[in-house]
C-alpha cells in the first residue's frame, strides 16, 4: 500500500470511528481561540477552558485585554504554566490585533504567524477551526501517531511533518484528520502506556502491528 492509499484509508476508518471530532477548546470568538491555543502550551485543554472563564469574565473583549497589563493577565492565567511568558505573548497579541488588524483576527495565514505567540500550529488551527480553510495542525498526538501508522518515516520537526502531510491528506480533510488524530491517540493510541491495538480500527494496516 503506497503511503497515500495508507493515509485515505486511515482518514475513512478514522472518520467513521470519530465522527464528531472537534477542537476541545472552548471558544465563541476568534480571538479567544488565538487565547487559548497560546495558554494550552504544556497544559491540558480542559484546564485551559476553565481558567479562561476567569480572564474573560475581567477583560470581556479584545480591547480591554490589550489594555490590561502583564502582570494582571499573568495574575490569572498562571495557573496553565508559564505565566509571564504567556501573558506577555497574549497582551502583545490582542494589541496588535487592535493596532494593525482593527480588532479582528486576520484571516491570512502568514497574518497569523506574525502575530506574538502564534506558530504554525496555531495559526493552522485558527484556519481551520474559525475559517474553514484547509489546514493541518501538527501537534504532539499528530506527530506521535502519522510516524507511528507509517505515514512519514521518522520524522519529528513539526513543519517538517505538516509539509509531508499537504502531499498526502486532501485539503479539505486536513483539520478534521488532525482533531481525530488527537482523539484517537487520547483513547487508544496512548503515548505513556503501550497503545491499545486491541481495540484499534488501523490495527491491520498501521506500521507498528505490520
Amino acid at each position: 500500500m503506497t503511503k497515500k492509499a495508507l493515509t485515505l484509508e486511515i482518514i475513512q476508518r478514522l472518520k467513521q470511528a470519530y465522527p464528531a471530532a472537534a477542537c476541545t477548546l472552548s471558544y465563541d470568538e476568534a480571538w479567544k481561540l488565538l487565547v487559548s491555543v497560546r495558554l494550552a502550551a504544556q497544559c491540558t485543554d480542559a484546564r485551559v477552558n476553565v481558567i479562561v472563564q476567569d480572564l474573560y469574565q475581567k477583560f470581556p473583549t479584545i480591547e480591554t485585554l490589550a489594555a490590561a497589563s502583564v502582570e494582571e493577565i499573568e495574575e490569572i492565567v498562571k495557573p496553565c504554566g508559564l505565566g509571564h511568558s504567556k501573558a506577555r505573548d497574549i497582551s502583545a497579541c490582542m494589541q496588535k490585533l487592535v493596532t494593525e488588524h482593527g480588532g479582528k483576527v486576520p484571516e491570512d495565514f502568514d497574518a497569523l504567524l506574525a502575530l506574538p505567540g502564534v506558530g504554525r500550529k496555531s495559526a493552522n488551527l485558527i484556519m481551520g477551526d474559525v475559517f474553514g480553510k484547509p489546514a493541518i495542525v501538527t501537534d504532539t498526538h499528530c506527530i506521535r501517531l502519522v510516524n507511528r501508522m507509517g505515514i512519514v518515516n521518522g520524522i519529528k520537526e513539526p513543519k517538517k511533518v505538516e509539509m509531508e502531510l499537504w502531499k498526502l491528506v486532501p485539503p479539505e480533510e486536513g483539520s478534521d484528520f488532525c482533531h481525530r488524530l488527537v482523539d484517537h491517540g487520547r483513547d487508544v493510541c496512548t503515548a505513556r502506556t503501550t497503545p491499545h491495538c486491541d481495540r484499534c480500527v488501523l490495527d491491520d494496516i498501521c506500521a507498528h502491528n505490520i
